[in-house]
């Protein structure tokens, strides 16, 4: 089930994410030496607490027997754009369809948000994920390189006013 994130539910949220993205970093080699600011090393109950009562984020998670096992939010931007962060899943509920599941509600609240067009950054070299949200409608607009990361930044972005059902199902749908 898909719910709302309430504060008491950060300390678990943060547990998901680094676990989540841990897996990112352990296959592209990305460590906290050479990338403090990479989602793995850098979640830390205060920041989400941040995104919480500060920004004011729309964040939710994907619970399983009281368990957060899937995240994300939604940082909202201006002229009704929003991009989608953190979107995860714990690696041992991962291939149930549950990044699907939250990715498809993220579009619902974001279009209830009035936001017509959704971004998001991924490691480029991560080239299933990047195949699998384009199963979802996203295109890839460009990448760009940080001298603080080792990885190479992607970016995609999705028209939400195109296609209601928006599932282009094929191998990668599954994959989160």
């Amino acid at each position: 089930m898909i719910r709302k994130i309430c504060q008491a539910d950060i300390p678990q949220c943060v547990m998901v994410m680094k676990e989540s993205f841990g897996t990112v970093a352990a296959e592209f080699g990305i460590t906290e030496e050479n990338a403090p600011r990479f989602t793995a090393s850098a979640t830390n109950e205060e920041r989400l607490l941040w995104h919480l009562n500060v920004e004011h984020r729309p964040m939710y998670g994907y619970f399983e027997a009281g368990k957060v096992v899937g995240y994300y939010s939604l940082l909202l931007l201006d002229n009704q754009e929003c991009e989608l962060n953190n979107l995860c899943v714990l690696p041992d509920y991962r291939h149930k369809k549950i990044g699907g599941r939250l990715l498809k509600n993220a579009f619902e609240k974001a279009r209830s948000m009035n936001c017509t067009r959704m971004r998001i950054g991924i490691v480029e070299e991560n080239q299933v994920l990047r195949k699998w949200y384009e199963a979802y409608g996203f295109l890839h607009t460009g990448t760009e390189k940080f001298d603080f990361f080792p990885f190479t930044c992607g970016y995609l972005v999705k028209d939400l006013t195109k296609d209601s059902g928006e599932i282009l199902y094929n191998c990668y749908s599954s994959s989160l």
